[in-house]
């Protein structure tokens, strides 16, 4: 069976490793990361909306769709969606688990950018970890405030209470820890991305005793099978077809 993967986390490479054996498997990432270093094909760059996706999986005899992405890549998760139904074919999609607050978390949840910025008031020292959307606000920097920003890759603006930090995790909670104290943050702001490549800075700040702003995630598309564990999307793809043939695109109960 021919499966494209959507990926861009951590357990999509997981699968895509645990899948290649028994199917021929294409692995799609966005390219705003490090490329894996995988067995089976590995494509990189975007396919030009629903039309372009749509043609890729009829082009290439795609029998399965499999949604791996970040949980705040909605856009493509709606082109995926968009496109198997167009294509007729099934999609699964892996929804990581999200993280939930524990015992000594102080969690402010926010929607949207305006959300985050009204949580953000009482604060002097935020460190963002959202992506780049804090450096397309900078303008809306109180004076009162001094922003500290984690991203991937951007070009450092000149602004005087603005700190940019450029960094790939994953991130030790030694490394965030240090980060937190010496950089006198007071609030994070964060992504409810789950998994672990990220987690260490809300343990860190749990330590600390510093308050979050969690942007809560966007809503999804339906997908014909749904999982939160890779494993458990595994076994059911093997039983599903058994290991060779297409899967139905019918709903399944892989709910995890």
């Amino acid at each position: 069976m021919r499966i494209l993967i959507l990926g861009g986390i951590g357990e999509a490479v997981a699968l895509a490793k645990r899948l290649t054996p028994r199917h021929e498997v294409i692995y799609s990432i966005a390219g705003k990361g490090r490329c894996p270093d995988l067995a089976c094909a590995v494509r990189v760059g975007g396919f030009g909306g629903i039309d372009g996706l749509t043609a890729f999986l009829r082009d290439n005899g795609i029998d399965l769709l499999l949604d791996a992405t970040h949980p705040y890549a909605a856009q493509i998760s709606r082109h995926a969606a968009r496109a198997a139904e167009r294509a007729q074919i099934p999609l699964w999609a892996y929804r990581r688990p999200s993280w939930q607050p524990e015992p000594g978390d102080d969690w402010r949840f926010a929607a949207d950018w305006a959300g985050v910025r009204t949580a953000l008031a009482p604060f002097r020292r935020p460190f963002f970890t959202i992506g780049l959307e804090p450096l397309q606000r900078l303008t809306e920097i109180p004076p009162s405030q001094h922003w500290l920003v984690r991203c991937l890759a951007a070009a450092p603006p000149q602004v005087a209470n603005l700190t940019l930090l450029c960094a790939t995790g994953p991130f030790h909670l030694d490394q965030e820890l240090n980060l937190l104290r010496d950089f006198q943050i007071d609030v994070l702001v964060a992504k409810n991305s789950g998994g672990v490549a990220v987690e260490g800075k809300l343990v860190a700040a749990r330590r600390l005793g510093i308050a979050v702003v969690m942007l809560e995630r966007p809503a999804l598309p339906e997908a014909d099978c749904s999982f939160g564990d890779v494993e458990a999307l595994s076994v059911a793809l093997t039983g599903a077809c058994g290991g060779a043939g297409p899967v139905s695109r019918s709903p399944c109960q892989g709910k995890a």
